[in-house]
C-alpha cells in the first residue's frame, strides 16, 4: 500500500494525522501543499479534498479528509485493538466527544490567538481583540485541566486519540511566550503537556515544527 498525506507539516490539522501515524508506527510519504506551497486550488487536488483544505489522506485509489476523521479511520482500518480508540462504547464516545469539542469549542478562538500574535505584524495586530481570544482560549483549557486533574490523559490514564487534536495546540499554546501570550496558571495541563513532549512521535510530528 502506498500513503501519502498531502499537507504542509507546519499545519495544526496535518500534524494530528502526522502525529496519529507516528502512534500507530504506519509509513507514510507526505508531500507540502497548502499555505505557502499553495497546489489546493488544482482540479487534481480538488478532486481528492473539494474544501481545498489540507490535510488528505491518500492509500492508493482511497482518499479521506477531514483530520479527526482520518485519526478514526487510521484506527479502525489499521489498529482496531489500539488503546488509542477503545472499544467499550461510553469510553469510545468519551473520546469522541473530546475530539469534536476541540473542533467546536476551542478551534476559532486559538485561531484568532495564533493568526494575531504569529501571523500578524507587531504593528498592526489588534491586541484587544487577541486579549479576548486569549481569554475564551482559556476558558476551553480550563475544561481539558478539570480532566486532566483526575487522570494524565483527557479521557483516562492512557493517551487516547482525543489528546491528539488538543495536544497539537497545547504546543502552540505554550510556546508563544515570545510574542507576548500571557496564560492562566494551569499546572494539570502542563504536566500533560509534558507527558506529551516525552512521547517521540509528539516530539518528531510536533515539537519539531517550527510555529508559523
Amino acid at each position: 500500500m502506498k500513503r501519502i498525506v498531502w499537507g504542509r507539516a507546519t499545519s495544526s490539522n496535518v500534524m494530528k494525522v502526522l502525529w496519529g501515524l507516528g502512534e500507530l508506527d504506519l509509513p507514510f510519504e507526505r508531500i507540502d501543499v497548502g499555505g505557502a506551497f499553495g497546489k489546493t486550488d488544482t482540479p487534481e487536488y480538488r478532486a481528492m479534498n473539494p474544501t481545498g483544505l489540507v490535510p488528505t489522506l491518500q492509500e492508493d485509489d482511497f482518499t479521506l479528509w477531514e483530520s479527526n476523521v482520518i485519526l478514526r479511520y487510521l484506527h479502525a482500518a489499521h489498529a482496531p485493538d489500539s488503546p488509542l480508540f477503545p472499544k467499550e462504547v461510553h469510553a469510545r464516545a468519551n473520546v469522541d466527544r473530546w475530539m469534536d469539542a476541540q473542533q467546536t469549542t476551542f478551534n476559532r478562538n486559538m485561531g484568532l490567538v495564533f493568526w494575531g500574535l504569529v501571523r500578524t505584524p507587531a504593528d498592526k495586530r489588534d491586541m484587544a481583540a487577541i486579549a479576548q481570544a486569549i481569554e475564551d482560549t482559556a476558558k476551553a483549557w480550563r475544561m481539558v485541566e478539570a480532566e486532566l486533574r483526575r487522570h494524565p490523559f483527557i479521557a483516562g490514564d492512557t493517551l487516547t486519540l482525543c489528546d491528539i487534536p488538543w495536544g497539537v495546540h497545547a504546543h502552540r499554546w505554550f510556546g508563544m511566550d515570545y510574542l507576548g501570550l500571557e496564560r492562566p496558571d494551569l499546572p494539570d495541563l502542563r504536566a500533560w503537556y509534558d507527558r506529551l513532549c516525552a512521547r517521540p512521535a509528539y516530539q518528531q510530528h510536533v515539537v519539531a515544527c517550527p510555529i508559523t
